[in-house]
């Protein structure tokens, strides 16, 4: 408890470049790091959904945003050089699996070159001190084990999206061991997190979103994959995570500069159909099999975190029932006009809470 409270404390007064600010993960991270006192800079392409988390968080009025492309180079040395961070949460990306296959250059050169060019810059950036580049649970080459893939498994990748993260996660390793390795260098490590839900999340071809949009306009919610099991957990789970790594690596301790899994405990790793039944119970609506052809996706995907529980002192705090509670409750409260940093802030409070951190 002690060193998570100790790990948030020790943004205040930090500049944190994030990039991928504009996103999901993003918009929930800006917010959180700037309740902890840091002075948050963006760098990320505009929303692309409308409404977005970003907009509804009034996050242009408080962050130092910078939009721009992660594929450009010099763009990206460009904001790296004038906002001077000591730290950098790496979470820009092509986030989904079903539009990589439509897309798989531009997911390539996003997730891969995209990674590479914002280490390149970090390199030439004197006060960088830490790095986090966020990646996904779907890096791993999925053998379709019941066992959780733990950091030391085989990396892959069925479908672009998860070579290209399995890419960036090999990046990485390439930066940290050619360029990272003296006693004063900057400090690097990757996060691999499981499914995230929560409030503002309006991307295409996401379970949650999809529910919330089909019950807002009174259709049945098609489900392509209900037997499907992923590590679903609530954004705030990793993302206390990715802080509490960074404090480490801002610390100087070598030790975290590595892999690391942020995933729910392996007994609430729960189907597709779980989480409709609970989510269309909650919201007012129904769920069917859309049985029609689509895309490849694994069957079964769970993630071993005991490296992070053992050695950082990171546990999940909620179950799967009360993210999905949370979830619905923000969609809900959202929809009848209530404030959406106010909601949020106040589940980022209760996180805190539940944590043992005093207020």
């Amino acid at each position: 408890m002690e060193s998570l409270a100790m790990s948030f404390a020790d943004y205040a007064g930090r500049r944190v470049l994030l990039t991928g600010h504009t996103g999901f993960k993003g918009g929930w991270l800006a917010l959180w790091l700037e309740r902890l006192g840091a002075t948050v800079c963006g760098l990320a392409l505009p929303p692309d959904t409308n409404p977005s988390l970003f907009d509804a968080l009034r996050l242009g009025e408080t962050v130092e945003s910078n939009l721009a492309d992660i594929r450009d180079v010099e763009a990206v040395k460009r904001v790296m050089t004038d906002t001077a961070p000591e730290i950098v949460f790496h979470l820009a990306a092509q986030p989904l699996v079903r539009h990589s296959y439509i897309a798989p250059i531009e997911t390539l050169a996003t997730n891969v070159m995209g990674t590479a060019h914002v280490l390149e810059a970090a390199r030439n950036c004197p006060s960088v001190r830490a790095i986090v580049v966020v990646t996904t649970d779907k890096c791993y080459e999925n053998r379709g084990w019941d066992s959780g893939y733990r950091e030391s498994d085989r990396l892959g990748g069925h479908d672009p999206y998860s070579v290209s993260k399995a890419c960036a996660e090999l990046v990485a390793s390439a930066w940290r061991s050619s360029y990272w390795q003296a006693d004063d260098a900057p400090l690097l490590a990757t996060a691999r997190a499981g499914n995230v839900i929560g409030g503002g999340d309006w991307a295409a071809d996401r379970l949650v979103p999809d529910v919330v949009r089909a019950i807002g306009s009174g259709q049945i919610v098609l489900v392509r994959n209900p037997a499907a099991i992923r590590p679903w957990q609530h954004v705030l789970e990793p993302l206390a995570g990715y802080l509490m790594l960074g404090a480490r690596l801002l610390a100087g301790d070598r030790s975290f500069a590595d892999a690391w899994n942020f995933g729910p405990a392996l007994g609430d790793m729960q189907s597709v159909s779980a989480l409709c039944e609970v989510l269309c119970k909650r919201l007012g609506g129904e769920w069917r099999h859309d049985e029609g052809e689509h895309p490849h996706e694994a069957a079964v995907l769970r993630l071993d975190s005991s490296h992070a529980m053992l050695k950082l002192g990171w546990a999940p705090r909620w179950t799967l029932v009360q993210a999905l509670e949370l979830t619905a409750d923000w969609y809900a409260r959202a929809s009848r006009g209530e404030d959406a940093r106010a909601l949020t802030l106040e589940q980022v409070s209760a996180y805190e809470a539940a944590c043992g951190v005093q207020q």
